[in-house]
């Protein structure tokens, strides 16, 4: 069974951050996942970048190895969604 990771916080953006400190493109960064077993086309890696695609913790995984980083680096700075919050702000 595959699980995604759903994207109430906009992980994209962080793996966008983290390509551009590389100096990846994102066809790189497909090319590197194909090499790794997770073969995506850079359109669906845009769509995850942007946010309108969920990711799959197998890729997710991949990708701290292509940046070399921790996933604490990847989740630094992201804050939960507070469910209790309405998205104008009132309860």
């Amino acid at each position: 069974m595959m699980t995604k990771i759903i994207q109430d916080i906009n992980l994209g953006r962080k793996l966008q951050e983290l390509r551009k400190a590389k100096g990846l493109t994102q066809e790189d960064i497909c090319a590197q996942l194909a090499v790794n077993g997770r073969p995506m086309l850079q359109s669906t890696y845009a769509q995850i970048e942007t946010g309108k695609r969920n990711i799959f913790l197998s890729d997710l995984i991949v990708l701290k190895r292509i940046f070399n980083v921790s996933f604490d680096e990847i989740f630094r700075n992201l804050e939960p969604v507070n469910k209790y919050d309405s998205e104008d702000g009132k309860q």
